[in-house]
């Protein structure tokens, strides 16, 4: 990949390249997992055949739906006061996460002969992805960028959160509150497990959708780390892994559309849905180490923003304005102002991410 980093110069792919290179990427990890598993990649108890079936289904779906979108006028609202170069994009489609999240659920939930994990997992997914559809319609109904209030939106997931959690006890071992740590160590929490299993699933869900801010980043990063996710809870939840396979192929199909320069974007319909996704999987897997390490950007994400209000706050002087750590947060928004492309962003965000999973992926022997 002949790919320039210098922040003066770009990189040297298109959209279009950089996503057929995720796709290849991707495709062959699920064939040599696949392999290494002794898994035939030709059924439906696979990683290969739910992602590229889902992926082939939505982007071939994107055709049909993204000029319905368009047609209905559900043109993102840009604000003015981040990056200039995004104020072009203003007026494409958004909310497109109606129609690559229910087919990754759909998908799974056959393949899976409607498993009861499969059920719960969907159920918290659609959940959320209806709190972001409800803020992206309102958005789209005001003319603005505001949605329904932080405080609704947060009150919303913890409800959501709060019934899975409810289903986890009433369905689950006890053994579900001691939490799976490197060298076959566990943290037993005991009560203390739910609230943090809510936190997970609110915090996990905002950070993607933090992350959701450039053409084809948020849809190929949870890609990346949804392949993983199943890979790493194939052994014991084979249903599961199917959930994440046939989610991360509708991500990647998904990009066929929202690939730089983006014809469509996830909105918060996607967004929050990814995040509680990959949350409610690795809660109910006991996976929530190797999902600390497969959210590594969305956590730095949200880092990025904590410490840029956290910073402007502590600075504040006489006249209510303070100083500020990064030129834009999330970090995306200042790599951006700071001179790198879009595709740049996403290409190295990119590569993080495969990193990560990998990390994962050789961390679970450990």
């Amino acid at each position: 990949m002949d790919a320039k980093l210098s922040p003066q110069e770009g990189i040297n792919l298109s959209g279009i390249s950089l996503v057929s290179i995720l796709g290849v990427g991707l495709g062959t990890a699920s064939l040599i997992l696949d392999g290494i598993a002794n898994r035939s990649p030709w059924q439906g108890n696979s990683l290969t055949l739910p992602l590229l079936f889902c992926a082939l289904s939505c982007a071939a779906i994107g055709f049909w739906v993204v000029p319905l979108l368009q047609m209905l006028k559900t043109g993102q609202i840009i604000r003015e006061e981040g990056p200039q170069a995004h104020l072009k994009k203003a007026g494409t489609p958004t909310m497109g996460g109606i129609f690559f999240i229910p087919v990754g659920v759909f998908a799974s939930c056959v393949w899976s002969n409607f498993a009861p994990e499969v059920l719960a997992v969907s159920a918290l997914t659609l959940g959320y992805g209806l709190i972001g559809w409800v803020d992206d319609w309102q958005i789209l109904r005001r003319k603005s960028n505001k949605g329904i209030s932080p405080k609704m939106k947060l009150a919303l997931q913890v409800v959501f959160a709060a019934m899975f959690c409810l289903w986890l006890i009433s369905n689950q071992p006890s053994g579900i509150t001691s939490i799976a740590l490197p060298l076959g160590f566990s943290l037993p929490l005991g009560l203390l497990f739910w609230p943090l299993a809510g936190f997970v699933l609110v915090a996990e869900s905002n950070a993607t959708n933090l992350t959701d801010g450039v053409d084809g980043l948020a849809a190929g990063t949870v890609a990346i780390a949804l392949l993983a996710l199943g890979a790493l809870v194939a052994p014991n939840s084979p249903g599961l892994m199917i959930f994440c396979a046939s989610l991360s192929g509708s991500c990647l199909g998904f990009l066929a559309h929202n690939r730089n320069p983006a014809r469509v974007f996830m909105g918060d319909t996607g967004s929050l849905a990814l995040g509680g996704a990959l949350a409610s999987v690795a809660l109910l897997t006991n996976s929530l180490a190797s999902l600390f390490i497969l959210s590594g950007i969305f956590f730095v994400e949200t880092l990025s923003v904590m410490a840029q209000v956290s910073y402007y706050k502590a600075t504040k002087g006489p006249d209510g304005k303070g100083k500020r750590l990064f030129k834009m947060a999330p970090l995306h928004h200042h790599l951006e102002l700071s001179g790198w492309s879009e595709l740049q962003v996403v290409a190295v965000f990119y590569m993080v991410g495969a990193i990560l999973g990998v990390i994962s992926l050789f961390g679970v022997q450990i």
